[in-house]
């Protein structure tokens, strides 16, 4: 069973930055994809950052050059490094995971990440 939690969420500030970390249980990080996304009140839920099982990295384009997607394959976790932040990063972060072998994706419960001006 496939498990995504998310965790380090909360408060920033404007031109702050944070960093959301998502622990996964019965998935193997390196051969499949894994990625963030967002919902803000009232809006659809959009694509933050992805990186595939090769290692490419996409990024939304209202978070392209300030925020950052890795992952530790040796500790299951993926992190989203988010710098400059602004007020309109204000969200539910939500992680995702697509198993490439049955193209099943998976999300975490989302994480609530605020940013004041």
């Amino acid at each position: 069973q496939v498990q995504l939690v998310e965790s380090g969420g909360g408060l920033g500030q404007a031109g702050g930055s944070l960093r959301l970390s998502c622990a996964a249980s019965g998935i193997i990080f390196s051969t499949n994809a894994m990625g963030w996304y967002r919902q803000a009140p009232g809006k659809q839920r959009e694509l933050v950052a992805y990186i595939s099982s090769a290692g490419v990295r996409t990024y939304g384009e209202s978070v392209k050059d300030r925020f950052t997607i890795s992952k530790d394959n040796a500790k299951n976790t993926m992190y989203l490094q988010m710098g400059s932040l602004k007020p309109e990063d204000t969200a539910v972060y939500y992680c995702t995971a697509l198993v490439i072998a049955t193209m099943r994706q998976y999300w975490g419960q989302g994480t609530q990440v605020t940013v004041s001006s």
